[in-house]
């Protein structure tokens, strides 16, 4: 209610703030939004309806284009507009870095409907392996929430069963929490804070066990690094283009 409708900065703009960016030097920028993979729809005043001008992929192929910049990261896609085409696109680009995070929210097809999510977790599943299959190297992060009103036990084992056998590298865990005037805060089944807590810590360790695996894959290579700072006399820290930090 407070952000309003969707709406998109043009691409020329965008472009023009990316070259902006380049000639003070900085060598890494961060596409973010509400949702991203939206990107070019626009409200039409005259119908209230909402349109699409151009797409998320047509911002990338021209982002690839800026000189100056060395490395694109996308801060968040939702899963059913991460499609092949973004994806093939990525795989090949010059810029833009294999890093995902795909929302995912709930491994439970159920409790995805009350979310009034635009996806299930077949889609999901699909569009891991997909991204897997064109860039083993890829690091995707999870958005998951827990403690949904409604969730079971068995929901939330759906869920942890799930995440463990997707190829993804670290979890984003949140513990819901009650808003007033929001669908989710009349609906039945509220689930007791310490379950919540519990679930959110089960989900935690987890993230924590694939993001040391994931690291571990990697020992041994040689990856691009893009240093950032330094933490300790003698010693810089930075991220791979696969979001590995390194000293």
């Amino acid at each position: 209610q407070a952000r309003g409708k969707s709406r998109s900065e043009s691409i020329d703009q965008i472009v023009a703030n990316a070259r902006a960016i380049a000639e003070m030097g900085v060598k890494e920028i961060v596409l973010t939004g509400v949702n991203i993979g939206d990107f070019g729809k626009y409200l039409d005043s005259q119908t209230g309806r909402f349109r699409r001008q151009t797409k998320f992929l047509t911002l990338l192929h021209a982002l690839d284009a800026v000189e100056g910049i060395d490395r694109i990261r996308i801060s968040s896609i939702e899963p059913n507009l991460c499609d092949d085409e973004v994806i093939d696109f990525i795989s090949q680009s010059n810029t833009i870095v294999p890093h995902l995070h795909l929302p995912l929210q709930s491994g439970n097809d159920k409790q995805l409907e009350q979310m009034q999510r635009r996806y299930r977790r077949d889609l999901y599943a699909d569009r891991v392996s997909a991204i897997k299959e064109k860039m083993p190297h890829a690091n995707i992060g999870v958005d998951v929430i827990v403690g949904f009103p409604g969730e079971t036990d068995e929901d939330f084992a759906e869920t942890y069963r799930f995440i463990q056998d997707l190829d993804v590298t670290y979890l984003h865990v949140f513990t819901y929490s009650e808003r007033p005037n929001t669908p989710a805060y009349a609906m039945p089944g509220k689930v007791p804070m310490e379950v919540r807590r519990q679930r959110n810590k089960m989900l935690t360790i987890l993230s924590e066990k694939k993001r040391r695996a994931f690291y571990e894959a990697f020992c041994g290579s040689t990856r691009p690094v893009l240093f950032e700072k330094s933490t300790h006399p003698g010693q810089m820290s930075g991220f791979t283009d696969n979001y590995l930090k390194v000293e």
